[in-house]
């Protein structure tokens, strides 16, 4: 089962929930991101200067 759950803020693409899992991150501030964006994110944090 393939259910809409909602948009990455960051890119707009459409987050699905699939069978029960979501299939992206939501932050502790509720914020929903798809794993790619995410991870960009992540990345910029650890490593600002890269």
């Amino acid at each position: 089962m393939k259910e809409l759950a909602g948009t990455c803020k960051c890119c707009g693409k459409e987050i699905y929930c699939l069978d029960g899992f979501f299939n992206g991150i939501i932050t502790d501030d509720k914020q929903t991101y798809c794993f790619d964006c995410h991870e960009k994110i992540d990345n910029v944090e650890k490593n600002p200067q890269s």
